[in-house]
């Protein structure tokens, strides 16, 4: 039997861990590509582009040569922010066993949060089109500090949202090395899925507490 934890609360990344958001950045990404006059990007390429951003996620879809120019990659950004507006949602879709392991949570008196390195202004449209927005009782956006995960303090500032007594009564679920560092960073459990994106790094090459081959998963690790 797995060790059990008695986390009252559940944090979790969004893209890659909840959503297969993939389809969608490929689209806004090669949209932005195109009307800068650059050549697309695949899908597999953006998917080791995804984690930390849509900063991060721009500058290197661009490539270093172009990202380096300061004034094309803040023209780069807020075009791909008009086009991600367009077609967030459109193609996104949960993952298997992603609602019913929010609902089972929610039913059991978890508090449930998202800590996400993507924006606001994506983060919350993504959450209602998906249907899932109303199981979270806090939604930490990568704008909503001044810093972004692998910083332990988006954590730190969902519990608090939360009112958790500490780390250790909480898990967090995500897809990537920044997930994992973050959560160790606090001693908190963390989970990682291994369908998710993780930057291109081998998602068992990252330490955690456990691997989980589908959402459901981490329901035999909590009390």
């Amino acid at each position: 039997m797995p060790e059990r934890y008695a986390a009252e609360v559940v944090l979790f990344d969004l893209d890659g861990t909840l959503v297969d958001t993939l389809p969608d950045l490929t689209e806004a990404a090669n949209r932005t590509l195109v009307e800068l006059g650059l050549p697309p990007r695949t899908q597999g390429e953006i998917a080791t582009f995804v984690g930390q951003g849509i900063g991060e996620l721009v500058r290197r879809a661009l490539g270093a040569a172009v990202a380096a120019d300061s004034a094309r990659l803040e023209t780069a950004l807020q075009v791909f922010r008009r086009h991600y507006a367009q077609v967030n949602g459109n193609d996104s879709r949960l993952y298997p066993g992603a609602l019913e392991t929010l609902e089972t949570l929610r039913d059991a008196g978890r508090k449930l949060a998202v800590v996400t390195n993507k924006a606001s202004q994506f983060t919350l449209p993504l959450l209602e089109r998906m249907g899932i927005l109303s199981y979270f009782a806090a939604v930490v956006s990568g704008d909503t500090l001044p810093v972004k995960k692998p910083d332990p303090a988006m954590l730190r500032y969902a519990l608090t949202q939360l009112g958790a007594s500490s780390p250790i009564a909480a898990v967090m679920v995500g897809d990537s090395r920044n997930d994992a560092l973050a959560a160790r960073a606090l001693e908190m459990p963390v989970f990682l899925v291994t369908y998710g994106y993780s930057e291109g790094q081998p998602i068992h090459e990252v330490p955690c507490t456990a691997y989980l081959e589908s959402l459901p998963e981490v329901l035999n690790f909590l009390a």
